[in-house]
């Protein structure tokens, strides 16, 4: 068999560069063909392994991700017959929140949950305080892991949900009783949905967790969940996910803890849109594959009308198949790494990190992410980055199909609002300002709405 490696000479990037100046007849190289990111990352037309000297080690997952589905855990058998018909339809991971007024009764569905060989999730309005210390012992014998975040909750709402103190002994409580199992999450989702860009999101997610690993230094068992939202730029996605789980393994060495890691993929809102809403279902396939690309261990899909429409049968269906497509017909399970060795992907897999890093030591410098918060520097960091995005949008530099173009003026929406799909306003005091999630489109959509017939 002939080689066809050894037939042919070398390229260098030099003639690359020059057979490229070429052709573009005069016109400047780096104005045609370089662009730079959100992230201050200037992306070439061409990369080579010359690019790639200062290529970072990224661990693998374990396994193909767990196509997940979430659930609002308000009556047990409503809820069992939902969970059940997902399993039954490919689902084998279940994201459950249980309303604070139904923590009594969840060791009923967790009894009709026990036979299931599913992954389970278990995410609470209101983390279990001192009165529920011991209820976990009383679920069953199911397997699960939590997902509680009380900085994230924080920053969300303004408000602990007790106080600072109290939160963190029962964050203790429930690490200590879990054992290996997954308990504590860091929702990075939260700042992708309200405008950091992928850099601010990196360094922010990794000094929330320093945040827990400085509170409990006494050591603890700990396996954390990062709730990654997935936006648009698919490449950056991919290469977002993987600098994650490889900044983690730098911190969980600091710490002597394990380097082990979830990473939950969640379709981000921030680009989705009421009107020609089935440009969703592509927003969200296209960051359900640079999810798996990038190495996530959960991927929850969202529904492509999740903004306006309560929870219904075909719009979860289409949710759960988007994956289950992915994995079957074009084999997306079948390599657990199938980015590496991508001249591009690994070189922006670098840069994302080490700019994550050099912005995570600025904010330990400054006394952390708790002290920033605080401050209101995050806040502030995140609404400039979200600004700049906005301008992109209302500029048309960044384009949502249906929404600031190729817009249909025949269609109307007022009429299939279930939800209310902007960001709700509600008077009350917070010990900081909260970090708001918002959609590009909402300004527009409200025009739209108000302007139909």
């Amino acid at each position: 068999m002939t080689d066809l490696f050894r037939e042919f000479d070398g390229i260098s990037d030099k003639e690359w560069k020059q057979k490229i100046q070429v052709d573009l007849k005069g016109a400047d190289y780096n104005e045609s063909l370089i662009w730079q990111s959100d992230e201050g990352i200037d992306v070439k037309p061409f990369y080579s392994k010359a690019d790639c000297d200062r290529k970072i080690d990224v661990p693998l997952p374990d396994q193909p991700p767990k196509n997940s589905q979430f659930f609002f855990f308000k009556k047990t058998k409503k809820t069992f017959k939902a969970i059940e018909k997902a399993v039954n339809n490919g689902v084998d991971h279940c994201h459950i929140m249980v309303a604070e007024n139904r923590l009594d009764s969840l060791n009923d569905l967790m009894k009709e949950l026990s036979d299931s060989d599913m992954d389970l999730l278990l995410e609470f309005e209101r983390i279990p305080n001192a009165h529920h210390d011991s209820f976990f012992s009383t679920l069953g014998s199911k397997d699960f892991d939590l997902d509680i975040d009380i900085l994230g909750n924080f920053a969300r709402t303004g408000n602990w949900y007790y106080d600072k103190v109290t939160d963190h002994q029962l964050l203790k409580t429930h690490i200590d009783n879990k054992n290996n199992r997954s308990v504590l999450s860091v929702s990075t989702d939260l700042y992708q949905n309200a405008g950091a860009n992928i850099i601010q999101q990196l360094a922010y997610g990794l000094a929330h967790m320093n945040e827990y690993l400085n509170h409990y230094q006494d050591g603890i068992n700990l396996k954390p969940l990062f709730k990654v939202g997935v936006g648009s730029n698919y490449f950056f996605e991919i290469a977002k996910i993987r600098a994650l789980r490889a900044l983690w393994r730098s911190l969980s060495e600091v710490y002597s803890v394990a380097d082990k890691c979830l990473i939950m993929a969640i379709p981000s809102r921030r680009n989705k849109t009421i009107y020609d809403y089935n440009n969703n279902m592509i927003r969200t396939t296209l960051e359900c594959m640079s999810a798996k690309l990038g190495g996530a261990d959960i991927i929850q899909n969202l529904p492509y009308d999740a903004l306006y429409h309560k929870s219904n049968d075909f719009g979860e269906r289409i949710a759960r198949n988007q994956p289950l497509i992915l994995k079957h017909e074009s084999y997306f399970n079948a390599v657990l790494n199938a980015a590496e060795g991508s001249y591009y992907i690994e070189s922006i897999t670098t840069q994302l990190a080490e700019k994550a890093l050099a912005l995570f030591r600025t904010i330990e410098e400054s006394g952390g992410l708790l002290q920033q918060l605080n401050s209101g520097t995050i806040q502030r960091k995140i609404r400039e980055s979200g600004h700049k995005e906005q301008e992109q949008f209302d500029l048309k530099a960044k384009v949502l199909i249906g929404s600031n173009t190729y817009e249909n003026p025949d269609e109307h929406m007022g009429h299939e609002l279930q939800l209310y799909p902007f960001v709700k306003t509600k008077i009350r005091k917070t010990e900081i300002e909260p970090v708001i999630e918002r959609r590009l489109s909402e300004a527009i959509e409200k025009i739209k709405l108000e302007n139909e017939n």
